[in-house]
C-alpha cells in the first residue's frame, strides 16, 4: 500500500519522533471539522515535503545560495 518505504518510518514533529500515523493524526486534530478531502491530502502532502527537506539537511545534501542562484541562472537563461 505504501509507494515509499521511508512512510513506515519515524518522522520529526515538534521536537518528538512519532509515527507516520501519529503525525497524521495530530495534522487531523489541528484541521477544522469542516476540512475536505482535498484539504487533508494538501496538508500531508506539504508535512511530507516538509520532512523530506528536514532529512536533506541532516543527510548533508544541501547547496548555498550563490549555488542556487547559479543553478538557476542556467534554467532561466541568465
Amino acid at each position: 500500500m505504501f509507494s515509499k518505504p521511508e512512510a513506515r518510518y519515524p518522522v520529526f514533529v515538534s521536537g518528538a519522533m512519532h509515527t507516520a500515523k501519529e503525525t497524521v493524526r495530530r495534522l487531523l486534530e489541528d484541521l477544522p471539522d469542516n476540512a475536505s478531502l482535498e484539504d487533508i491530502q494538501y496538508h500531508i502532502y506539504v508535512r511530507e515535503k516538509i520532512e523530506r527537506g528536514l532529512r536533506d539537511v541532516e543527510a548533508g545534501r544541501v547547496v548555498d545560495q550563490d549555488e542556487a542562484k547559479r543553478r538557476m541562472a542556467k534554467w532561466l537563461g541568465e
